[in-house]
């Protein structure tokens, strides 16, 4: 497993990097099938999912659940799909009225032992970007998919 953080290409851009033991295919299956909750959110967490329709105009409403009791709504609008390559999204609260807080890439690409998957957050305001590194964001992103690759080769997760 090989993983990079960084702060993206602009005052708004979040870039979490790593490389999963895993054929693309298989990685990129595990984002848009059945079972995302068994793995999905940083270490500790978990996640209820009260509605999922994974296709362009689709959205995914659930929440996770903090180690500490704390729950986190969540809404991501779906807008692009490539196969086994990419997959596009908004990404919020869900709260009415309130716009989502970053659009996402999640990107697959073949190398050398699996499969690197580079999730790129853009989000609207600088301001909204630091207090996401503050909350750990970025690490929170590197688990996540710990928690994915643990998964694929059948860990405890």
């Amino acid at each position: 497993m090989s993983s990079e953080l960084n702060h993206g290409d602009s005052s708004r851009e979040m870039v979490v990097i790593r490389t999963i033991k895993a054929p693309r295919a298989k990685v990129y299956e595990a984002f848009v099938s059945d079972g995302i909750e068994n793995w999905w959110g940083p270490d500790g967490f978990t996640t209820t999912t009260f509605k999922r329709d994974v296709r362009p105009g689709g959205s995914w409403i659930y929440i996770m659940h903090g180690p500490d009791g704390t729950d986190y709504n969540n809404r991501i609008d779906y807008t692009d799909f490539i196969q086994d390559e990419l997959i596009r999204y908004e990404h919020g609260t869900g709260d009415p009225g309130v716009p989502a807080d970053f659009i996402s890439e999640i990107s697959f690409r073949d190398v050398q032992g699996g499969t690197e998957v580079t999730l790129k957050a853009t989000f609207r305001t600088a301001k909204l970007r630091e207090d996401a590194f503050r909350f750990g964001a970025a690490e929170g992103g590197q688990q996540t998919l710990g928690r994915l690759e643990a998964f694929l080769i059948g860990r405890q997760v």
